[in-house]
């Protein structure tokens, strides 16, 4: 049977996108997830649908337990399974330390850590029941090894991704060996349209090999992490080497 992805956050053209455009030329029956995105989402199963693949936009509140389980159950009652989950839907925005809020902080948590978790949580324990299990592809950041200025807030709820993806490792195997998780850790791919000359410039530098990643880097990497059915519980860099550049 044709495999199954849910791509959370991938109705706007950004990372997810593009993941999910890989995963359907590979062959994948697409969920395209979209929380207020509705027209960009219908736009890309358009898109994709005119292009032999198999695509279906739904939506959900990610940091609402009751609207991902429901998220869950409706792929799997649309495609009839669900094989892979990649979970690329995030927020970032810069702000300087003494501008930043407890809300702040909470929403992060929320958007970034809890969505991963629940999204991981019900997907995870809908694949332990399948023979098959799945694959699931979380998405932290490199930059939790070396924090750079003005992301306080955002960078521990993503630090705290390469636990989840351990944890939830450990988890659904003990439930199913089939079932798998890892973590992708993006360097500088696809960096944001109003950062300033000075900004992409010194983004660039700090990496070893000089030069911006491509959407297709990450694409390629999780297609690596959903295939290769002895990688589960690790976390990989895709960064240019900017994590140990000096």
């Amino acid at each position: 049977m044709q495999p199954v992805a849910l791509i959370t956050g991938s109705g706007k053209q950004r990372v997810g996108w593009h993941v999910a455009e890989a995963l359907g030329q590979r062959g994948y029956a697409l969920a395209i997830h979209y929380r207020s995105s509705q027209v960009e989402a219908e736009e890309t199963v358009a898109q994709f649908s005119a292009r032999g693949m198999t695509a279906k936009a739904f939506r959900a509140e990610l940091t609402d337990e009751t609207e991902v389980k429901q998220l869950v159950a409706d792929v799997q009652q649309h495609f009839g399974q669900l094989d892979a989950l990649v979970h690329t839907a995030a927020i970032w925005q810069p702000k300087p330390l003494e501008k930043i809020t407890a809300a702040d902080v909470r929403n992060y948590l929320e958007v970034n850590t809890l969505a991963a978790f629940l999204c991981c949580q019900h997907a995870g324990l809908a694949m332990v029941k399948q023979p098959n299990g799945g694959s699931i592809v979380t998405f932290g950041d490199w930059a939790v090894a070396r924090p750079y200025l003005n992301y306080a807030a955002y960078f521990p709820s993503k630090g705290a991704i390469p636990t989840l993806t351990r944890t939830f490792a450990v988890e659904l195997a003990s439930r199913n060996p089939r079932v798998r998780v890892n973590c992708l850790e993006p360097g500088p791919v696809m960096l944001p349209p109003d950062l300033s000359a000075e900004e992409r410039e010194e983004a660039v530098a700090g990496t070893l090999v000089k030069r911006e990643g491509s959407p297709q880097h990450i694409a390629r990497a999780v297609i690596h992490l959903l295939e290769n059915d002895f990688i589960t519980g690790t976390c990989l860099p895709v960064d240019g080497g900017r994590t140990i550049a000096s």
